[in-house]
């Protein structure tokens, strides 16, 4: 959620096995901390379609998830659906961004994700980023593994609406895919509003997170 951040926090980094998780998982929470904090750096690392037409999707969707962001964007070239296969070059890739940046808040896929590239590059985020907060993203799918989320990021009726027609315009090589539809992303921000009492909202598993209650 926006206010878990500290004051003037603007580097963000987003991970993801594929091209689209995240505008599908954050991509209103995107839109809404880029929109918030212009001029915010934004480190993405997508660990497959690098190279292919998916890789241009992704970039120009990005763009327009992240408006006035200072967006560094890096897709690798990893077989989709062979995460565990290749655990050594995605753990490289993660270590080498760590290297790069000191971000405030990581978004990722929830290490309940039943897809084994989301679930497996959900496991190596800790390795790499070990004091950061983490907001694990959910991505609808046949294998029914939404679970219960326990952090919320309200969407305006606006910000909803953008992040589904930016899905809808940016990636027709999902276009034929049962779950790809606008009724399906727009469904669930409805469900994720109610639970948090908004009209629409992402939803993201938090594995740890440290308050200061005492304020500054």
């Amino acid at each position: 959620m926006i206010g878990l951040l500290p004051t003037g926090a603007d580097r963000i980094v987003a991970l993801a096995a594929h091209c689209d998780d995240i505008p599908i998982g954050a991509g209103g929470t995107l839109l809404t901390i880029c929109s918030a904090r212009p001029g915010a750096r934004v480190d993405v690392l997508v660990l497959s379609g690098g190279g292919t037409a998916r890789e241009d999707e992704e970039r120009a969707a990005l763009a327009d998830f992240c408006p006035g962001a200072d967006l560094r964007v890096r897709v690798l070239k990893l077989p989709d659906g062979r995460l565990p296969a290749h655990w050594d070059e995605a753990k490289d890739a993660l270590e080498g961004l760590r290297a790069e940046t000191e971000p405030h808040l990581l978004i990722a896929p929830s290490p309940h994700d039943a897809h084994q590239d989301h679930r497996g590059l959900a496991e190596l985020v800790p390795t790499a980023f070990r004091d950061h907060l983490v907001l694990g993203y959910e991505i609808v799918k046949w294998d029914g593994d939404m679970g219960r989320p326990s952090v919320y990021q309200p969407l305006t009726s606006a910000v909803a609406a953008a992040k589904v027609a930016l899905l809808m315009r940016h990636y027709p090589s999902q276009w034929g895919r049962p779950w790809y539809d606008r009724e399906a992303f727009l469904g669930l921000a409805r469900i994720r509003g109610i639970e948090c009492h908004e009209r629409y909202a992402e939803a993201f598993h938090v594995n740890k997170l440290t308050l200061n209650l005492a304020g500054g």
